[in-house]
């Protein structure tokens, strides 16, 4: 099991900075992290300010202060999957290193108590974990 995404597992992290940037809705993200917290609100010139952050935690914060989106609490997961699976398609390296996890048990340990997206005190969803599972497992046919 890998239950944290540092050290030699934090390209795993959606705070990671990408080798090649990834798409969404017409704008570029350095990180999966800005993409998610962009793609909280409708709201395009907030996206474009999101996604020119130096950093994620900063992108983090940022989408903590948008309008969120009226469908968001419906649409998060769907968003989340296909932002992870576009930074392990576009990024062939970091692909074969997530590949290169089969067949262990992904879990985004954390102790700033994110028990939505992954795992906190032994307490958690880990909704992220299970996203880069389904990914790949998707890019290993």
């Amino acid at each position: 099991m890998i239950d944290r995404f540092e050290g030699q597992h934090r390209f795993l992290s959606n705070f990671f900075v990408l080798p090649k940037p990834i798409p969404h809705d017409g704008i570029l993200y350095p990180t999966t992290e800005h993409a998610f917290q962009a793609a909280k609100t409708l709201d395009f010139r907030a996206r474009f300010e999101i996604s020119k952050l130096h950093h994620p935690g900063l992108a983090k914060r940022a989408g903590r202060g948008v309008e969120l989106r009226p469908d968001w609490d419906r649409c998060k997961g769907r968003i989340m999957y296909e932002l992870v699976l576009i930074k392990f398609v576009l990024n062939p390296t970091l692909r074969g290193k997530l590949l290169d996890t089969y067949p262990d048990k992904l879990v985004e340990g954390n102790t700033w108590g994110d028990t939505y997206w992954g795992v906190c005190k032994g307490v958690g969803e880990n909704k992220l974990g299970s996203i880069l599972e389904i990914v790949r497992q998707q890019l290993l046919r």
